[in-house]
This record gives structure tokens, C-alpha cells and sequence, in this order.
């Protein structure tokens, strides 16, 4: 496996364009990002992971500066998995000047849900995937259900621009408890770690009322989100959607998913379930 930090080494690795699975990251990885890995290797192509801890999606009050960073324990892990090459560019080699060109994404899709709370995030998101996919022009790119409105901005922006990468969906991989695995689960104590789960459970809970009556979702979603907070939490959303565009949905609709974003003590989490 090699370990590359500049865009010419990674294209002169490469070679000819679009031969390549691509999984991109942020670093302090968990079997979740590996699977991903694994996924992508299933293709038969090389394999290329990206760990870059992206300054545009953070807000001046979130946690860029203390975003765990452990380039070694990553490398070795994703040698493991069977990843060809990681590409760990210094900020100044991916930005090094003002990155004044952004993509901006569709209102409709990117301003809501985290888009609502994390303002300019989903911007900083495809600007940062956008600039990674010239860099790396893979074949194929995967992407974690977890972050499920991510995916589909990321979906969605590649059907804009025409871009010739398939984006995979990877499974939300999960501790023993139920957990999602998530990078920061490592900011949690031991006792909020326990009491993590919970997440889960509210999203569950709010699947299974929805089926009961899909005729009053505001009502359950006020209920959901009052019970994880009498639990302690600061919920941001919990709620129902429509996979295909993140509408809410009609009480005949199918294929849905649970969606939640709440913050645990100092650590936000998110986590979603497919109804």
C-alpha cells in the first residue's frame, strides 16, 4: 500500500483516469470506514481512501481543531482492508489558496434536516468531494448509509454534472449495543456510551408509531423528540422522510427512512433506520 500527499504523486500512482474504487474520508477510522474499503475492493480495481479533515464543513464553533487525527493507526488499519492507496493531502496541497469556487447544492435537498443546523455544511461537503473526485477520478465512489442525506447530496450533485462515477451505498455498521459506529463516539465517556443507544431507540419507536398511524406524524415526531429530551439529550430533528428526495412523506408512501440528529453532552450524533 502507499501512502501519498500530493495530488501529482496520487496521479502519477494512478495512471490512466477512472480505473479506481474510491472511498473518501476524514480520518480516526472504525469498521464502518472499512467496510467501505472492503466494499470498494469488491469491484477489482485498485482501491484509494482519502483522509482529509475538511475545514469547509465545519462551523467556527465546531470541532475542526480537535477532530481526532491519526494518520499511522489509519494507514495501517486500511492496509489491512485492502486499500492500494491512501491519499492524505496537507490542507495546503488540497487548498492552497482561498477556495473561492464552491459548489453550491440544491436548496431544496441541502437546507434542510442538517443542512437547518449545520449551515454552509453541505457546501463545504461538495466542494471538498467535487475537488477529491478531480483528483482522483475513481470509477466508483462509496459512501455510508449513516450520513444518509450526505449520500444523497453526493448522489445528486454527480447526476447534475455528469459526472462518469457510480456512487455505491455502504451499510450503517453497528457496535454490539446498537450503536452506530461514528467517529465521534470516541468523544463520548463510558456512561454516555451506554446511554448512546438511545438514539436508535427513539428512531425505532418513531418508525413503529408511524406505521400505527401515518396520519399524525407531526404529533409523533413532537413526542419523539420530548422523550429523548426528558433522557438528557438536545435533539436537533427526529423524523420521517421519503428516501428518494427527503420530502415528508403521505401516509401511503413506501420506502422511507428515520432520521435523527441529537447532541449527547458535547457530542452531536446522527444516526438514521430504513422503514
Amino acid at each position: 500500500m502507499q501512502l501519498i500527499h500530493t495530488i501529482a504523486e496520487l496521479r502519477a500512482a494512478l495512471g490512466t483516469p477512472g480505473g479506481c474504487a474510491f472511498v473518501p474520508t476524514m480520518g480516526n477510522l472504525h469498521d464502518g470506514h472499512l467496510g467501505l474499503v472492503r466494499q470498494a475492493a469488491g469491484h477489482g480495481l485498485p482501491v484509494v481512501a482519502s483522509i482529509f479533515v475538511n475545514r469547509l464543513q465545519f462551523a467556527p464553533h465546531e470541532d475542526f481543531d480537535r477532530y481526532p487525527r491519526t494518520l499511522q493507526r489509519d494507514a495501517d488499519l486500511l492496509r489491512g482492508a485492502g486499500c492500494d492507496i491512501v491519499f492524505a493531502p496537507a490542507e495546503a496541497e488540497l487548498y492552497p489558496a482561498p477556495q473561492a469556487y464552491k459548489v453550491q447544492p440544491d436548496p431544496a435537498l441541502a437546507d434542510i434536516l442538517e443542512g437547518r443546523f449545520r449551515p454552509g455544511f453541505f457546501t463545504g461537503v461538495c466542494t471538498v468531494v467535487m475537488k477529491l473526485f478531480a483528483c482522483v477520478q475513481p470509477r466508483v465512489a462509496v459512501f455510508g448509509k449513516k450520513d444518509w442525506q450526505q449520500l444523497m447530496v453526493v448522489r445528486r450533485m454527480v447526476e447534475q454534472f455528469a459526472l462518469p462515477i457510480a456512487i455505491e451505498a455502504g451499510e450503517t455498521r453497528r457496535e454490539a449495543s446498537g450503536l452506530a459506529m461514528s467517529s465521534r463516539n470516541a468523544y463520548l465517556s463510558g456512561a454516555q456510551r451506554a446511554q448512546a443507544t438511545e438514539l436508535v431507540g427513539a428512531l425505532r419507536a418513531l418508525a413503529a408509531r408511524w406505521r400505527e398511524a401515518p396520519h399524525d406524524l407531526a404529533a409523533a415526531e413532537a413526542q419523539a423528540l420530548e422523550a429523548l429530551a426528558a433522557r438528557g439529550w438536545q435533539p436537533d430533528y427526529l423524523t420521517v422522510r421519503r428516501r428518494a428526495d427527503l420530502l415528508p412523506p403521505a401516509a401511503s408512501d413506501e420506502a422511507l427512512v428515520v432520521l435523527g440528529a441529537a447532541r449527547l453532552g458535547t457530542t452531536r450524533l446522527i444516526d438514521n433506520v430504513e422503514i
